[in-house]
Parts: C-alpha cells; structure tokens; sequence
C-alpha cells in the first residue's frame, strides 16, 4: 500500500499485496479478471477518480492494462470482475488498453524477471474530464493535467 503525497489516500487489494505477486487468476494465464482494490483516505474536494495500470517493464516501453475515467467519488472499491465496456458499471467510462480493447487486460509479460504492475488511482477536483469512451493514456493525462488533488499507488509482481 503506498500514500498519496502528504495525505492518508491509500489504495489497496484483498488480491495481493503490494510490491508481492499478483496472483494468476488475474492474468492472461488465468480467468484475467480485475484484481479487488479498494481506496480510502480520498482527498478533501474529490469530484471524481480515475485508474491507470501500466507496465513499465514491457519489452516495447510502457503498457497500459487498464483505464478507467469519471469514477464517482462515491465508490471506494472495484470488485474483482470482468471489466469491458464503454461504460463503467460503477459509474465513469473506461479507456482503451495495450491490448487495443476496452477495459482491464490482465498481467501477460514475456518469459522472464517479473515486470512490475502500478495500479494508480487519481483524485480529481473535476466531476468528468469530459473523454469518450476508449481515450488513451496521453488523453487521459492530457485531461487531467492540474486537476490532480493526490493519487495513491499499488505495485504487484507477475512473472512466467
């Protein structure tokens, strides 16, 4: 569990802890669905959230697994599930992977050192950043650029 900058907004999973291995199931080897993740601590002034996974150790430079934009200030955890739509089903919309598809692509490295997975949530001081569904991650920043009130972080290792 890593702490936003100066203040208690912290991000968390019951699926794995942090800088430990995330566990198959949540992989391309395994059912590849969403780990559980949960946030509290949110900063005062929080409008909406939003959710970045990347990859920074992928062979071609960073990989996004999942974005997700708009989330109401409301919702204080995500459920291990299925995530593919344009639409959110806790609210907000959900942006487009390295994989080229919607919503969360699981942990799917080459043979290898584990690659480290950050799992990153935003409080933002905007209810929407005003994106469709599928924008990209140099979108998503683009939009969120001084909007930011704190972020909390989550790394998870997943190696073949």
């Amino acid at each position: 569990m890593t702490t936003g900058v100066g203040m208690d907004f912290r991000l968390s999973s019951a699926s794995f802890s942090d800088n430990q291995p995330i566990p198959k199931t949540y992989s391309c080897e395994g059912e590849g669905t969403s780990p559980a993740l949960r946030w509290d601590g949110l900063p005062s002034g929080t409008k909406s959230l939003a959710l970045v996974v990347r990859d920074p150790d992928a062979p071609g430079g960073e990989f996004v697994h999942w974005l997700v934009y708009d989330i109401p200030p409301s919702v204080t955890e995500l459920p291990s599930g299925t995530y593919d739509a344009a639409k959110f089903p806790l609210g907000g919309m959900e942006g487009q992977n390295g994989f080229g598809k919607l919503g969360y692509g699981g942990p799917c490295p080459p043979p290898g050192a584990p690659h480290h997975y950050i799992f990153t949530v935003y409080a933002l001081d905007q209810p929407s950043l005003g994106l469709p569904a599928g924008a990209s991650k140099p979108e998503l920043v683009a939009a969120m650029q001084g909007k930011i009130l704190g972020q909390a972080q989550l790394t998870g290792l997943y190696g073949k």
